[in-house]
């Protein structure tokens, strides 16, 4: 038995390599749906990439080829391909430890009882704990990270600050301006590239000149990863649509928070795109992890028998896109069948 924790993209398509290799698999999910995780993220979210760029092995996405789809498609589309390929996943099963068994094996303590493996594929992701920065807000203001914001009606009116100048932050920012004054606190700037360049989905040019596909390890991989771009939205473009652009939040001075600059904002909410931290405390197998991050090359880990999937830049810019993941999953799938006879 192989067992795949997290049902995610990432964990239904190694799950569909390891059943077509023949293995007997079970895929662990915390959630009650498969494709919860996408439902929960807010409601105007879209890929970057198409639909002609975004389906798993052997499943088209549906639709036009060049349609952006929704977060609900996303997840509609990932509950069909788990019943398409028949893959046994038993949902609202946290996982709380992943340990060495007597025999060699795995042992994984859930919230439903500890269950034997003879592998474990680990396919959480790489959105795990929601970072908040260390700076208490005053009670009137609310206070949201990206994860929990659905939609502005949540939020009470009057000005609202974004943190965080990633693509969430961005496209967040965005909607919120059609409805009220936003201003949007940039740490670190990033390059920009449009949506689409002669006609084509920037990431059809991002694939052709093998950015996508780069190895993380190498000097063009290394380029992509230390400078990932912001697709479409620039501050220039929220300018533009009346967001103010400011620098770091470093303090709140009562009712304000302030940037590095001195720079005082007044808000009646404030959301945190500020991003995710990983959290592995749970794997408990000497040599699985360092500083906390698994060890691995490729998604192998050192440990015989346990392998990754869907981390960032595991092997490349693809390894964890929905499009491109597929790829990762299928090498994983060979290395990790060869593994498992090589005795612990």
């Amino acid at each position: 038995m192989i067992i795949v924790i997290g049902a995610g993209q990432a964990g239904l398509a190694i799950g569909r390599e390891l059943r077509r290799a023949g293995h007997d698999i079970l895929l662990l999910d915390a959630h009650h749906r498969i494709g919860e995780s996408w439902r929960r993220r807010w409601d105007s979210l879209r890929l970057f990439t198409p639909a002609s760029l975004s389906a798993l092995p052997g499943m088209p996405f549906p639709g036009p080829g060049h349609h952006y789809p929704g977060k609900d498609e996303v997840a509609g589309y990932l509950q069909a391909y788990a019943a398409r390929f028949e893959l046994p996943v038993q949902l609202g099963t946290t996982v709380t430890e992943l340990r060495r068994g007597a025999n060699g094996g795995f042992e994984v303590a859930t919230s439903h009882g500890t269950l034997t493996a003879d592998g474990v594929v680990v396919a959480t992701g790489p959105f795990q704990l929601p970072h908040v920065p260390d700076l208490p807000l005053p009670p009137e203001i609310v206070s949201l990270h990206s994860a929990d914001y659905r939609n502005p009606a949540q939020l009470p009116d009057g000005p609202v600050l974004v943190v965080g100048g990633g693509n969430s932050g961005m496209q967040i920012a965005a909607e919120l301006a059609a409805t009220r004054p936003v201003t949007l606190a940039i740490g670190e700037r990033q390059p920009v590239l449009p949506q689409r360049i002669c006609g084509l989905d920037v990431f059809t040019w991002l694939q052709a000149l093998g950015l996508i596909r780069a190895p993380a390890a190498g000097r063009l991989g290394r380029l992509v990863r230390d400078h990932d771009p912001l697709i479409g939205l620039s501050p220039r473009g929220l300018r533009r649509l009346g967001v103010r652009i400011v620098d770091r939040i470093t303090a709140v001075d009562g009712a304000r928070l302030r940037t590095a600059t001195g720079q005082a904002i007044t808000a009646s909410a404030v959301i945190w795109a500020t991003g995710y931290r990983s959290d592995y405390r749970w794997i408990r197998i000497p040599g699985a992890l360092a500083g906390g991050f698994p060890v691995h090359s490729a998604g192998i880990s050192p440990v015989p028998g346990l392998a990754y999937i869907g981390l960032p830049f595991q092997r490349n810019r693809g390894s964890a896109l929905l499009g491109w993941v597929g790829e990762d999953a299928a090498l994983v799938a060979a290395t990790y069948t060869a593994r498992l006879r090589t005795p612990a």
